[in-house]
């Protein structure tokens, strides 16, 4: 019985982890095409960040995400997604729902998407596809929505409340809930200042004591 019951178990992890790599080998071959494609479509650069614009995107963003492999469990404030997972979910789902699917979102970022496509590229990549709030996707077409400027042209709190509002651009962006957005960036300012340290990977509001 117990013979049975583990070959029983090991046929069930044998089978995930066939299908897992099927998975991610399928994602893998259509990466680079995906790519190209979605880059058909783009309307900013990374290169149309200023200096600290970058600085202050990476530091709220994915603080590691030069060094990681497109998935971080260590470094303080970054979360649960990185920027490389976050693309994993829009490359590679057509409806992601929070559950299994992050096994296979994570599996995609580090061995299908961080392998196949530059850093630099995902963050323009990044830039260009993320929602924030009331159908703006891409920063380009949020900054002229919300403030009607061009991204090169927003002073530093303005740039801050939109890549604040990315951890939940529903119940953060300035237009709706402009209370909540300025509270966002004040913490954010904090944590940039050196003022508040993030007390561990989870800590991406900026408000454990």
């Amino acid at each position: 019985m117990r013979f049975k019951a583990r070959y029983v178990i090991f046929a069930v992890l044998f089978l995930i982890f066939i299908y897992y790599f099927v998975q991610v080998m399928y994602a893998r071959s259509h990466t680079v095409e995906t790519a190209k494609e979605r880059l058909l479509q783009i309307t900013i650069e990374k290169s149309d960040l200023s200096e600290r614009q970058l600085e202050i995107f990476i530091r709220v963003q994915d603080p590691n995400f030069y060094n990681h492999r497109g998935v971080e469990f260590r470094t303080p404030g970054s979360g649960l997604t990185t920027i490389t997972q976050s693309l994993s979910k829009q490359f590679y789902f057509r409806d992601f729902k929070p559950g299994v699917r992050k096994l296979k979102q994570t599996l995609c970022a580090r061995f299908a998407l961080h392998p196949k496509i530059p850093k630099d590229r995902q963050i323009t990549l990044f830039l260009n596809m993320m929602y924030f709030g009331n159908d703006q996707w891409g920063i380009d077409d949020a900054s002229r929505y919300y403030y009607s400027k061009n991204v090169n042209e927003l002073d530093e709190d303005e740039f801050i409340s939109l890549i604040g509002c990315l951890i939940a651009p529903v119940n953060l962006n300035v237009k709706d809930h402009p209370e909540k957005n300025r509270d966002r960036v004040e913490k954010i300012k904090r944590m940039l200042s050196g003022e508040y340290v993030p007390k561990g990977l989870l800590d991406i509001t900026y408000d454990k004591r």
